[in-house]
């Protein structure tokens, strides 16, 4: 397996004669074309001894390409069928043993088989003729071969001008294809290609195909060399006038521009009161910079980090407004309701305010505002700015990825500068502002990085007081800066970076408080916003309670603002068009600028018929209304889970099924009922994943409403997790859910009794409107949703047939109807007890102090 050593082609005379039978010369990374000369390298000691034998007879050799050059001895199989036979003019013996020599192809050969392989390759052969017809195409492929081949010689260093001279004498077109493949660097694949194509035309044309794409190598190479060729004379133009000019601000008794800008920079950083370490590494800095040129590549870096030292603000802040009366009258101005809220944010000040009193220092904790999108997260912020007189500063880490957003890039990267913390400092123009970190929940993570784990340092306050950005490589002392980071959840937060945090959770609006921050906030904003004023336009009570029930569905405030600036927007217009008078916006008016209502409340409609029931979920938009839906079909007792449920609410599901299943004779179930019958719940809507085991007393409720044949209470919503042996367990995001109860039109919630505590939470007036009832087990659910007046006597027929049915059994027909006597006395004895309630029971309702709690039956 030999190689070309350098390839010099030159058209010679070819020979006619060509044996049927020849030795076989594989070539490695090399193909020889006929009719060109080529030196080829030759050392292996089997292709040392084929041509020595060549050379003592008629020194016709066959040479063929191997296929895969990493093949170190080629057999029949990694060698190209299509070579070419060409006779040894030259051999030169080398001292390692090895030969150089030199060949001239002189036809086209195939090889029909191999006669030998050892000690060398011999082969039976045959001539390929080329197949061509002289055409003005074929004419026109020729000069244009040549065309391009001259202007590729001109660009290439490595090609001969007597190339050209020899191109443009060859009239021959396949002559003239054999001597450019040769000499152009392609593929070796492409050149084998050239060499087996016996049309002469199709050969031409997939020549020309390669040398444009060279050619256009070549110039985009030779454009970029000019480039870089320009620039050098360019700098070098610029070194020279500068250091003219240099020479003659010396001879003028000018200052040297450099110097002066040294000066300046020196004057900025002596008025600066710098920490130490910064003011030593700011002048280390600076005298690096006086002994650079300014063309010099790290001059640009260094100004630029030099210019980043003294615009932040490192000893630079406001003075704290300290009143906490102020700032109770701050935030009542600018939030309803969130008491909860507004008594943390006051007992921070308070905290702060003796510290500072005391010790100078401010430092405190990180506060994490949690809760549904519109509830006011990041105007609290603005409003703890303006009540203690700071600069407000907010990024938003939503979708961040990179690491180094935070902590910045080192100087060493072209473009470097430092991350957001810093980058927000230096806007703000202080070292102790609201730095609000918006989206913490939404943070993400790739092969750059880890930004939580880079935020972890930020919001340590036992470690923030030396940050440390990776641009700078200098201390900054965050603890003067107070941070309020922002989530809609809590469970995409990292818990190390959550640990650091103290959660204050906002939840969402009633409707009440909902009316009050419209009259107060929104109205008087939207009116702003759209050019009226008071005088010109005014909404009552009904028409806002309208715009919320029937055309938002939120926790927040946002689309009511959206509506009520639509509503604005319609009359702007009709002022515009020379309307006359003051707007009273009413409950006609807001349907005739907002259309047709478009939010329902499906309860009553969707639990009209057995096997559906209102569970309530909580979201990261607040909390929401589901329904279970379970039907029944002849089968054999598989149950079907549809709705994106995740593996939790599938587990609920299968508990709720088995508690049922297990209870059929109490519940009035035939007992091959589940047998016969396959199960199919679903939980609207399909295409929202869906999961959590607070659903477990909705399916149970659903399937014994299926079984029984009785519908659910359409008034009731019901959340609780559900065992095996029927107890119900407590549950989380109990406000939401029943503010979500009450946005949907449900006046009672079922809920697990362990949640009771968890009622406080729940505004007065809900608990004063609304009824909760408190369940330890799921018969307790099953009484409050189902087994009304007539639900029990329903009960009791169905228990009477089930005994009817087993009358065959006359023994056991006796015990049944005794038995079922009992139960059915005792169902009409509750029933009687439901229509009669106790004064005892009475008075635990009403002393609760939570407006309707029904206890455990």
């Amino acid at each position: 397996m030999e190689g070309s050593i350098a390839e010099s082609p030159h058209v010679i005379k070819p020979v006619e004669k060509i044996p049927d039978t020849m030795p076989i010369l594989p070539l490695r990374e090399t193909v020889v074309f006929p009719e060109t000369v080529t030196p080829l390298a030759v050392g292996q000691e089997r292709s040392v001894k084929l041509i020595d034998d060549v050379l003592h007879k008629d020194k016709m050799i066959g040479l063929a390409t191997i296929r895969k050059t990493e093949v170190e001895v080629a057999g029949p199989d990694d060698i190209y069928s299509v070579g070419t036979a060409a006779i040894i003019h030259k051999m030169l013996k080398v001292p390692d043993g090895s030969l150089r020599i030199l060949v001239q192809g002189v036809k086209r050969i195939k090889i029909v088989d191999y006669t030998m392989t050892d000690p060398y390759l011999v082969a039976r052969v045959n001539v390929l003729e080329d197949k061509m017809e002289m055409t003005k195409e074929v004419e026109a492929l020729s000069r244009n071969l040549q065309n391009v081949f001259t202007r590729i010689i001109g660009l290439v260093p490595y090609l001969p001008e007597e190339l050209q001279m020899a191109a443009s004498n060859v009239d021959d077109p396949s002559a003239l294809c054999y001597l450019i493949a040769s000499a152009i660097k392609i593929k070796t694949e492409e050149k084998q290609e050239l060499l087996e194509e016996i049309d002469v035309e199709k050969r031409m044309r997939r020549l020309t195909v390669i040398l444009n794409r060279e050619l256009e190598v070549f110039e985009l190479g030779s454009k970029i060399q000019n480039e870089v060729q320009s620039e050098m004379d360019k700098t070098q133009r610029e070194y020279f006038l500068r250091q003219q000019m240099k020479a003659i601000q010396e001879e003028l008794g000018e200052t040297d521009e450099i110097a002066a800008e040294v000066n300046e920079l020196r004057g900025q950083i002596d008025e600066l009161d710098l920490p130490e370490e910064v003011d030593r590494q700011a002048r280390r800095e600076l005298d690096r910079l006086s002994k650079l040129q300014p063309a010099a590549a790290e001059y640009s870096v260094i100004r630029t980090y030099l210019d980043w030292i003294i615009t932040i603000p490192w000893n630079k802040g406001t003075t704290d407004n300290l009143d906490i009366s102020r700032a109770q009258q701050v935030l009542d101005e600018d939030h309803y309701d969130l008491e909860k809220v507004k008594n943390r944010i006051l007992e921070y000040l308070s905290v702060a305010k003796l510290k500072q009193e005391a010790a100078g220092s401010m430092a405190g904790p990180i506060l994490c505002f949690v809760g549904p999108p519109g509830v006011g997260k990041t105007s609290l912020g603005h409003s703890i700015a303006r009540a203690l007189e700071r600069k407000f500063i907010r990024i938003s880490v939503g979708g961040v990825r990179d690491e180094a957003e935070i902590r910045g890039h080192r100087r060493t990267y072209i473009g470097a500068m430092p991350g957001t913390i810093i980058r927000a400092i230096r806007d703000s123009d202080s070292n102790n502002p609201v730095f609000m970190i918006d989206e913490m929940d939404k943070l993400g993570a790739d092969f750059r990085g880890d930004p939580s784990s880079a935020l972890l340092e930020v919001l340590d306050p036992e470690q923030h007081f030396s940050f440390r950005d990776h641009y700078l490589d200098l201390p900054f002392d965050l603890s003067k800066v107070l941070f309020i980071a922002t989530a809609n959840i809590l469970d995409t937060i990292p818990p190390a970076l959550r640990d650091r945090m103290e959660v204050i959770e906002l939840s969402g609006y009633t409707e009440e408080e909902k009316i009050h921050i419209a009259k107060k906030y929104l109205i008087s904003k939207q009116t702003e916003a759209n050019g009226l004023n008071p005088k010109n336009i005014s909404f009552t009570d009904k028409a806002i309670l309208r715009i919320i029930q029937d055309f938002t569905r939120e926790a927040g405030l946002r689309n009511l603002e959206r509506e009520i600036g639509s509503v604005c927007r319609k009359a702007a217009r009709e002022i515009a068009e020379g309307r006359k008078g003051k707007f009273k916006i009413d409950e006609k008016a807001v349907e005739e600028y907002l259309g047709k209502k478009r939010y329902f409340s499906e309860a009553r409609r969707m639990t009209s018929e057995p096997g559906v029931a209102t569970g309530l979920a909580w979201t990261m938009s607040g909390g929401d209304i589901i329904f279970i839906e379970a039907t029944a079909m002849h089968g054999k007792g598989m149950l079907t889970l549809t709705g994106q449920l995740g593996d939790v609410m599938k587990e609920s599901a299968q508990a709720a099924l088995s508690w049922v299943r297990s209870h059929s004779d109490a519940l009035g179930i035939p007992e091959d009922y589940f047998q016969n019958h396959d199960v199919h719940v679903h939980v609207p809507a399909g295409a929202v994943p869906k999961d959590g085991p607070s659903a477990g007393v909705t399916m149970t409720t659903a399937l014994a409403s299926l079984a029984i044949g009785k519908p659910v209470a359409s008034n009731i919503g019901m959340t609780g997790e559900v065992t095996l042996s029927g107890k119900v367990l407590p549950i989380g995001g109990l406000k939401e859910k029943v503010l979500a109860a009450r946005r949907a039109g449900l006046n009672t919630v079922i809920l697990p009794r362990e949640n009771e505590k968890d009622l406080d939470d729940v505004p007065e007036h809900l608990r004063k409107t609304m009824t909760f009832i408190l369940a330890d087990e799921v018969s307790d659910v099953l009484n409050a949703a189902l087994l009304d007046g007539k639900a029990a006597k329903a009960v009791a027929a169905a228990e009477k047939r089930a005994v009817s049915r087993k009358k065959a059994a006359a023994g056991r027909a006796k015990a049944r109807k005794a038995t079922g006597g009992k139960k059915a006395t005792a169902r009409k004895a509750a029933a009687g007890a439901k229509r009669n309630p106790s004064p005892r029971k009475a008075s635990s309702a009403k002393s609760g102090g939570r407006g309707k709690v029904s206890p455990k039956k």
